[in-house]
């Protein structure tokens, strides 16, 4: 949670939209970051969020994030807010050969489940663009940055798990179109009892194969939304 604390002249702050043009996403989603602790934050004494200049610097460093890097001067332009409210965010295709590929986000931490998963889905060919994230830090970095059409996600994960994840994704409206399937060993009451799951969001209850996950992704590929 972000404090109150004075700022003196020397210290080296940015706003969320600075941010969000030094990292290249959205205002939206360092908002979400800041919620989820991923960005720390304090406030003015008039109510603004701050970000120290020193962990966005660090943030894109370490996970290769990286828009603007003009001097803060030229952040506060009112041309530059424009190109960031105006920016337009990932837009997920439609689920069909000969279009676009299908961009498929897989989190999980093992890595033999991943290489498992990618092999399933082999016979898709160029349809599935298929990428990776072991936790769900790392997957919201990944969708700040581009929105998949589907989400495939284990609940359990190291560090922020897929509840605290999902949760966060929640809040924000510009991924409400997006697919999201979960994977999880849990039951309908005991997924009730942690805050329940996204009412867009489908479950496979694991154990489960690989091929049966691949089987699920081509029937959304090819347009036929499982019940």
């Amino acid at each position: 949670m972000s404090q109150v604390i004075p700022l003196g002249p020397a210290a080296r702050m940015l706003t969320t939209r600075e941010a969000a043009l030094r990292l290249g996403v959205s205002l939206r989603t360092v908002q979400l970051w800041v919620e989820a602790d991923i960005l720390p934050a304090a406030r003015t004494p008039g109510g603004h969020r701050r970000i120290p200049y020193n962990a966005v610097e660090a943030l894109a460093l370490s996970t290769g994030l990286g828009g603007e890097t003009m001097p803060r001067s030229a952040l506060t332009r009112p041309h530059a807010h424009a190109l960031l409210d105006t920016a337009p965010m990932a837009t997920p295709v439609g689920p069909a050969y000969g279009a676009a590929p299908m961009d498929v986000l897989l989190v999980a931490d093992d890595q033999d489940w991943q290489v498992r998963c990618a092999q399933a889905m082999q016979p898709y060919g160029s349809a599935v663009s298929l990428r990776f994230a072991e936790t769900g830090y790392l997957a919201l970095l990944q969708i700040g940055q581009k929105v998949p059409d589907l989400l495939i996600t284990n609940l359990e994960l190291p560090g922020m798990d897929g509840m605290a994840m999902l949760r966060t994704l929640e809040r924000c409206e510009s991924i409400a179109n997006m697919r999201i399937l979960v994977l999880t060993e849990c039951g309908a009451h005991d997924l009730a009892r942690r805050g329940g799951l996204p009412k867009s969001a489908e479950v496979m209850t694991l154990p489960v194969t690989a091929e049966a996950v691949a089987v699920r992704v081509g029937r959304w590929l090819l347009g036929q939304r499982v019940s």
